[in-house]
């Protein structure tokens, strides 16, 4: 499936179409994988609707991609048959100070997969073999997809949180990265309540099933403030309202590739005592490095986290990603890729 120009899906419902194209073919430390799987994310949107940096036109989106390397240009770290995974970090340099520190994320040179070069809706892949990664035998396929970026951005977040067990901690916002998000919380912290504030209540049921303490809408005021609060929204509001929800000293992580624009007006009713008084921080997360993906799926594996996921065939990607862009969300939504 490419993208081929910018659009809103308001106006345009199918900006994907399908091609056939030749089949890529490895160079260097490159591997080819059979893609089987591939998850559905936000960024999309944004890549689709032009909110993030622009993609080289036409592309193929997709960053949670799970397959099979079926052709290696040089004998590595993979054989045929190897079951990996592909993220949204698809290359770095690896040689600036920030690479050489382990923020790969931050490199000036970081490569986005899906968006930078082609991703994962599409029947095969390519990426450099340092960049891949082994799935866990625990999980199918279109299990590992949601964690490939949901699950890894989200274990950045609360490692950035930098929470300790039996503290507080609220979730604005509950689809694909939120609920991975409680999970873990619930296995590394046993004793922290966790706060959910969503506007669909839907989404605010699933939180409780899942353990939420309590739940309410993204204006609510929490019985008590937090400690930390960890937003996955694509908007402004929640921002101001999680401010408000925060203790003294208290942190607020903003995990979106971008906020849209159509109420940043709100960040024009920050009251100083009321929203930023008493040392709070506010923490964007950008990207993921590898260590992130490698070490999220090995926590997942030993929860064990399992998704909840609905799935797709890729030929109904726009479906998938208008169902998302309506909020007809819980959890996160894949593409299977079967050829």
């Amino acid at each position: 499936m490419i993208l081929g120009k910018h659009c809103r899906l308001d106006e345009n419902p199918r900006p994907l179409e399908m091609h056939d194209l030749p089949v890529p073919v490895p160079r260097g430390d490159e591997i080819l994988v059979k893609v089987s799987a591939c998850g559905v994310c936000h960024t999309e949107l944004d890549e689709i609707e032009g909110r993030t940096p622009p993609p080289q036109l036409p592309v193929i989106p997709g960053h949670q991609i799970v397959g099979r390397v079926v052709k290696t240009a040089t004998t590595g770290v993979y054989g045929i048959g190897d079951r990996v995974g592909i993220a949204w970090i698809n290359s770095a340099c690896g040689k600036c100070d920030l690479c050489l520190a382990g923020f790969e994320n931050l490199c000036s040179s970081f490569k986005a997969t899906g968006r930078d070069v082609d991703g994962g809706y599409a029947e095969y892949a390519l990426v450099r073999s340092a960049f891949a990664y082994r799935i866990p035998e625990i999980f199918s396929d279109t299990e590992a997809a949601p964690l490939l970026c949901a699950g890894a951005i989200g274990y950045r977040s609360l490692r950035l949180a930098n929470i300790t067990d039996g503290k507080k901690l609220g979730l604005t916002g509950f689809g694909a990265s939120a609920h991975l998000v409680l999970k873990m919380v619930r296995y590394r912290y046993p004793h922290t309540k966790v706060y959910v504030f969503a506007r669909s209540e839907k989404e605010r049921a699933f939180a409780k099933s899942l353990g939420a303490a309590w739940t309410g809408d993204t204006g609510e005021e929490s019985p008590e403030t937090l400690d930390a609060i960890i937003d996955t929204t694509p908007i402004w509001r929640p921002i101001v309202e999680a401010l408000r929800n925060l203790s003294p000293g208290g942190r607020l992580l903003i995990n979106a590739i971008r906020k849209e624009d159509g109420d940043k007006a709100q960040l024009m009713r920050l009251d100083y005592t009321t929203h930023l008084w008493s040392e709070k921080e506010v923490k964007s997360v950008a990207n993921v490095s590898r260590s992130d993906v490698t070490e999220f799926l090995t926590l997942a594996a030993a929860i064990p986290i399992k998704p909840e996921f609905q799935v797709f065939p890729l030929e109904k990607a726009n479906e998938a990603l208008f169902e998302l862009k309506t909020q007809n969300i819980r959890g996160a939504k894949v593409l299977t890729i079967n050829s």
